[in-house]
């Protein structure tokens, strides 16, 4: 593909956006539960007209998010930060309609400043579907929410729900299933005080073959067993699959391997992936010609990872990593100075504008 935008850029396919926004909205309306953006996996807001027509709002991880959700998506603005301070607790409060703290001592500390908002609190069921330590909300001395239900019954009269976060990249309905059931066990003398629960995020329910039908009646008889207003925090679930980071070779070498270096840094542009030690996707990766993809930063393990072409690769061609939403936009940073990718979208009638592009004084700018 070469549509005249220089490299690399983010290309947010609207086409395949709006699979996810569907089947967002199928749940909701089967199951009555609401769905928030999480912001924390995706921010950017060109694409908030669009996916606000399918969506209830957004959820956040700290006071530049909420703010963020509040004043470029709109609809209900949910705030949570592992932590406030004093210095931002008010601001927070201005742009949210919903305020969850971590924990009971931030609760006390800050319950009259958001007296005028919902409050709520997040809650730790020390179970998750994680198994990379890392990302896992349940870990031991996990700081993620309170665990003690005795300690959380003599705050209710401070707080009207919970937020509940313990799944991650869970595509296995059973498993959501069976959690929820432990969550249930756990907590039932206070969901049943509650008004409203937040099951968070890191559930696939937009995959290809998640059965959707069970997942909304899971979710309905949960919420009609403790009348509550059930929440899922879609992130990842929201754009999976929708957007491609596209770059250009801009050189061949062999050591053993055949290597391609492109104009592009996988520490700069996908840094999720060197994080969890994962493979970027290459499709259809099929061929003879088999390519370690590399970055162009001085990082030795700047690599994309190892695919396959029908042709040999050559200066100049293109290559679309697939799946580069999430968690990419958002951690995207200025490491070596590595050009940074553009944001282009592409219209359901197949035209593409490009939304964003960044320059030298935006790295300039970023420093000091």
């Amino acid at each position: 593909m070469n549509d005249g935008i220089q490299t690399p850029y983010y290309l947010i396919d609207k086409s395949l956006l709006l699979r996810n926004m569907e089947r967002i909205a199928r749940v909701r309306e089967a199951s009555g539960a609401k769905a928030l953006l999480a912001l924390k996996c995706f921010a950017t807001w060109s694409a908030f007209d669009f996916m606000r027509e399918y969506m209830d709002g957004t959820t956040s991880s700290s006071l530049n998010e909420v703010r963020l959700g509040h004043e470029r998506f709109g609809k209900e603005t949910h705030a949570y930060s592992v932590a406030y301070a004093d210095y931002e607790i008010d601001e927070v409060v201005s742009h949210a309609d919903k305020i969850i703290f971590n924990s009971i001592s931030q609760l006390e500390r800050y319950a009259d400043n958001a007296a005028g908002i919902v409050r709520g609190l997040r809650l730790n069921p020390q179970v998750s579907s994680s198994s990379f330590d890392l990302a896992d909300p349940a870990r031991p001395f996990s700081r993620l929410g309170e665990w003690d239900l005795s300690k959380v019954e003599q705050v209710m009269d401070r707080i009207s729900g919970f937020m509940i976060h313990n799944n991650c990249e869970n595509s296995d309905f059973s498993l959501f299933d069976r959690m929820l059931g432990q969550i249930e066990e756990r907590f039932a003398p206070l969901l049943r005080k509650a008004e409203w629960v937040s099951l968070g995020g890191g559930i696939h329910f937009t995959g290809d073959d998640y059965p959707i039908d069970q997942f909304a009646e899971r979710l309905k008889r949960f919420a009609g067993e403790y009348g509550v207003q059930v929440y899922l925090e879609p992130g990842e679930a929201s754009i999976t699959k929708s957007t491609t980071l596209e770059v250009t070779v801009l050189d061949t070498l062999f050591n053993g391997k055949n290597l391609a270096i492109v104009d592009s840094s996988i520490e700069a542009h996908m840094l999720d992936l060197l994080i969890y030690r994962e493979s970027a996707k290459v499709a259809p990766n099929t061929g003879p010609h088999r390519y370690m993809i590399c970055g162009k930063s001085c990082l030795a393990g700047d690599i994309f990872g190892e695919f396959d072409f029908e042709q040999e690769l050559k200066v100049g061609d293109r290559i679309s990593f697939q799946d580069a939403a999430g968690y990419t936009m958002v951690k995207k940073n200025w490491f070596n100075g590595v050009r940074m990718p553009s944001i282009a979208i592409r219209e359901l009638d197949g035209s593409i504008r490009t939304v964003r592009e960044f320059d030298y004084a935006d790295y300039e700018q970023s420093l000091s």
